[in-house]
């Protein structure tokens, strides 16, 4: 039951815009391995992140309900989008997940649309629903970064790439319309980034702690600083400008993904939590500083210059997920308090030393 015929493929990842990102790789070696059309099965908060990826021919939106969404789709229309997939005649579906997801919804969704090949971790025998089934041996085996679990598994029928980078391509117009914005607002091409939004509340850093660590850089670097977000974070991003006062910025709801990714990729540096922004910058080669709760050690950036400051998520916001619990346990038994503007500081100046060298050294 070989790969090497299937020139029309589902990858169905149905959860965030960085986790999208983080499969870019397995994606490219799929398609470069079968010369296949790619579509993407994927939710809302990753649709607009989609258009970054080359490889991606497709982008199909569903909310699923096995998957954290603001609205999630009834029973009627998971019957119909398989009814849709059905009539797609997709050659073969192949399933991402983090170790502490289920994939089997996703591969009973390829099942019912008569997918004939569906490949999938599981950590138990999910029987007909995956005929191409990887026992998922993490966490309790090892743990490795997301992007090279979705490579092995990929790599199970043969689909690999010799460039395992997250790589992604900012279109020209949303690079012109959101450095124009930047350039009018700031009067400078060269920035920072802050980005302190979160998609979940355990992994959010403090606003006093964002407060202080802000001030700091704009004393130490004067540089502008750009407070970016969704704009549901604008109230957020303006309080930090405010309390920052000189040279900064709130910026939240005022680009969408793509422009986003223009203007990450010509920051000198964001600083963010571990969010989706992050993988994009990862995916642009831009350094990055993450303030990382310790929810997911998979989820690191991937490949380009950083510094990560972990913490401890609060008890009360802790996940009732048994596999993150035991991942907890496991690998996160010590306590680690919110990172410090002192201790974060030095690393934000020689991230920037660093990426000015780099700069020189390409002019």
């Amino acid at each position: 039951m070989s790969w090497s015929n299937c020139r029309n493929i589902l990858i169905i990842r149905p959860d965030n815009m960085g986790d999208l990102l983080m499969s870019s790789p397995a994606i490219r070696a799929l398609k470069e391995s079968f010369n296949c059309r790619i579509s993407v099965l994927t939710s809302p908060l990753a649709t607009e992140a989609a258009s970054l990826v080359p490889e991606i021919d497709e982008v199909i939106e569903t909310p699923v309900a096995w998957v954290k969404n603001s609205r999630v789709a009834g029973p009627d229309e998971l019957y119909n989008l398989a009814l849709s997939l059905k009539s797609r005649c997709f050659d073969a579906a192949v399933i991402f997940n983090v170790y502490s997801q289920n994939p089997l919804p996703s591969a009973m969704i390829a099942w019912m649309a008569g997918i004939p090949k569906r490949l999938g971790y599981c950590r138990e025998n999910p029987y007909d629903l995956l005929n191409y089934w990887v026992p998922d041996k993490e966490p309790y085996s090892y743990i490795r970064h997301q992007v090279e679990r979705d490579l092995e598994l990929v790599r199970h029928i043969g689909a690999t790439t010799k460039y395992p980078d997250i790589n992604l391509q900012v279109p020209s117009e949303s690079r012109i319309t959101a450095l124009m914005k930047i350039e009018e607002m700031t009067g400078s091409d060269q920035y920072i980034i802050i980005h302190p939004g979160v998609s979940e509340l355990k992994r959010a850093y403090p606003t006093e702690k964002w407060s202080e660590l802000a001030q700091g850089i704009e004393r130490e670097t004067h540089l502008p600083i750009l407070f970016t977000g969704s704009k549901s974070e604008k109230p957020l991003t303006d309080l930090l400008q405010k309390e920052t006062g000189g040279n900064s910025f709130s910026t939240a709801g005022m680009f969408d993904i793509s422009e986003l990714a223009a203007v990450i990729d010509k920051s000198r540096l964001l600083i963010s939590v571990n969010t989706g922004p992050v993988h994009i910058a990862a995916g642009l080669k831009t350094p990055v500083i993450v303030l990382y709760a310790r929810t997911n050690p998979q989820h690191t950036p991937w490949k380009t210059e950083q510094s990560i400051f972990e913490f401890n998520v609060t008890e009360k916001l802790e996940s009732k997920n048994e596999v993150i619990r035991f991942v907890k346990g496991r690998y996160y038994k010590d306590h680690l308090p919110y990172p410090e503007a002192s201790q974060i500081i030095p690393s934000v100046l020689s991230l920037l030393s660093q990426n000015e060298v780099q700069q020189s050294n390409r002019g």
